[in-house]
């Protein structure tokens, strides 16, 4: 199929792009558009205007800071995955980005549209909650940033205004003794997982990222205990998975409880 027709628009700066937010009506943004053009393409969303944000220049740095990294919204999973600056800094977000899809997908998804697109199965939403990051936002009243655990709010819907855009993503530094695993289990190599677990284990304490189970992605950061089973168990009985004919809430809570024991295990075992 082809999307419903719309106009199309190639703002040359972010103060330009959230002008025309304000002015248009039915107006979508597009950086990547691994989401966005799919869902257009079967006219699941038929926006008349479509703000194509890839002219903007700078907003898709990677930026090393004194304690976190920020990370410009127009950033490619591929950079993500590639980053030197992430890969010493941030490890489980590389780890995790190089999961996502296939190359193709890689090289044209963004952050940014990952993390406004907002689905519960996705890597970057979790890893960003996982990790406690904070999402900066430009609006037509300035500059807000909101921690990415609030930022999430339901199936495919976020804190974000219909007038504001993402710009960045900034993420803690990982401790310099801390450990991470990422795991998720998929039908296929590419597809979204049906269930993904990240743990990181810092000063002898675990925080457990869950998604793909409900509809955003779950944190637990009070487990009291940093052994496996225990952890597992727990967190298996924390979760409510909704019944669905092709997979069962059974099967995905014994899924949460084999990754996340198999990811505590491995964060235990390079420690």
């Amino acid at each position: 199929m082809k999307p419903a027709p719309f106009r199309y628009h190639r703002p040359g700066s972010l103060s330009e792009a959230l002008g025309l937010l304000v002015r248009l009506e039915d107006a979508k943004l597009i950086a990547g558009g691994q989401s966005l053009a799919p869902m257009m393409n079967m006219r699941l969303v038929t926006p008349a205007e479509l703000i194509d944000l890839n002219a903007i220049a700078g907003m898709d740095s990677i930026s090393e800071r004194q304690d976190c990294v920020e990370i410009g919204a127009l950033a490619r999973h591929h950079q993500l995955a590639s980053s030197a600056v992430i890969g010493q800094h941030i490890p489980l977000l590389g780890e995790a980005a190089a999961t996502i899809g296939h190359y193709a997908i890689r090289s044209r998804g963004t952050l940014g549209g990952s993390l406004a697109h907002a689905d519960p199965a996705a890597q970057l939403p979790l890893v960003a909650a996982t990790l406690d990051a904070e999402i900066a936002i430009a609006g037509p009243r300035g500059e807000r940033r909101i921690a990415a655990r609030e930022f999430f709010v339901s199936l495919m819907s976020t804190a974000l205004s219909p007038d504001e855009i993402i710009v960045a993503a900034r993420f803690p530094k990982s401790a310099p003794r801390g450990r991470h695993a990422y795991l998720q289990f998929s039908r296929r190599q590419g597809d979204f997982a049906l269930v993904a677990v990240a743990c990181t284990l810092r000063d002898g304490r675990l925080t457990i990222g869950v998604g793909g189970v409900e509809d955003k992605p779950l944190v637990f950061d009070d487990l009291g205990s940093i052994d496996a089973a225990t952890v597992a168990q727990t967190v298996r009985e924390r979760v409510d998975p909704a019944e669905n004919p092709r997979v069962p809430a059974l099967f995905r809570k014994e899924l949460v409880e084999v990754l996340t024991r198999r990811a505590v295990q491995k964060c235990l075992s390079s420690s």
